[in-house]
């Protein structure tokens, strides 16, 4: 079960107390900039973790700025969409309330997860601005600069590419070992960069594991991260 590390006290608390009780994530940001978008991309994280549990979430969207943009900016980073608004603590039949915000920026009562700054010009891909922000711990300050982005645009194509390749291979089912330390990565703090370790070294290892099984993990690990792993299958070599 994902466990969070809670800013207020520094202590690690379960996102879901309650097996698979319905849980709310407040992200809470002030602007439209990049350093919001993170805050939303950690919100994603979480709603995504949680339902690859089948808890029930329900995301709502907090705080000042323009809607309009902060929105766009969202479903170009493959943010699933945040409701509007909020009811203070909750509705009663959550179980657990998620405050998602910036470093520094204490919320109402619940779990405070906080989130790191960004520094930089964001990039013209979304994508590659969404591996950017998930390379880094979510409280690390992150840098974009030339050699961050042009590292994630390298790795996104040459996964892209490999995940096209072993597609034309068998199926073969993801591994219980490597799904067990997948798992174990992200439920342990939403350590999103220990899962993409998970998945280089899957890409590495040697011909004892199946290319349909390294698909099927790609594809797997891809239903958190949200990196479009899948999107080149069937194109044209």
């Amino acid at each position: 079960m994902l466990r969070i590390i809670d800013a207020r006290t520094g202590e690690a608390v379960l996102a879901a107390p309650v097996r698979r009780g319905p849980t709310r994530i407040e992200a809470h940001v002030s602007g439209h900039g990049t350093g919001a978008l993170r805050v939303l991309l950690v919100t994603d994280l979480l709603v995504r973790a949680l339902e690859l549990d089948s808890t029930p979430v329900r995301a709502v969207l907090t705080g000042e700025g323009d809607r309009a943009v902060l929105r766009a900016g969202a479903a170009d980073l493959g943010i699933h969409p945040l409701e509007e608004g909020h009811e203070p603590g909750g509705l009663p039949a959550e179980r657990q309330v998620l405050w998602v915000a910036a470093e520094g920026d204490a919320g109402a009562d619940g779990v405070q997860v906080a989130v790191g700054d960004v520094l930089g010009e964001a990039p013209s891909d979304p994508t590659v601005l969404r591996l950017a922000l998930l390379e880094r711990p979510r409280t690390e300050t992150v840098r974009l600069d030339a050699a961050v982005l042009s590292d994630a645009h390298d790795v996104l194509v040459r996964w892209r590419q490999a995940v096209a390749a072993w597609a034309r291979q068998p199926s073969r089912p993801v591994p219980d070992e490597v799904r067990g330390r997948l798992r174990a990565a992200w439920e342990d703090d939403l350590d999103v960069p220990a899962a993409l370790r998970v998945l280089r070294s899957v890409a590495d290892a040697g011909p004892e594991l199946p290319d349909g099984a390294r698909f099927e993990t790609y594809a797997y690990a891809d239903r958190l991260l949200g990196l479009e792993l899948t999107r080149d299958i069937g194109a044209a070599p």
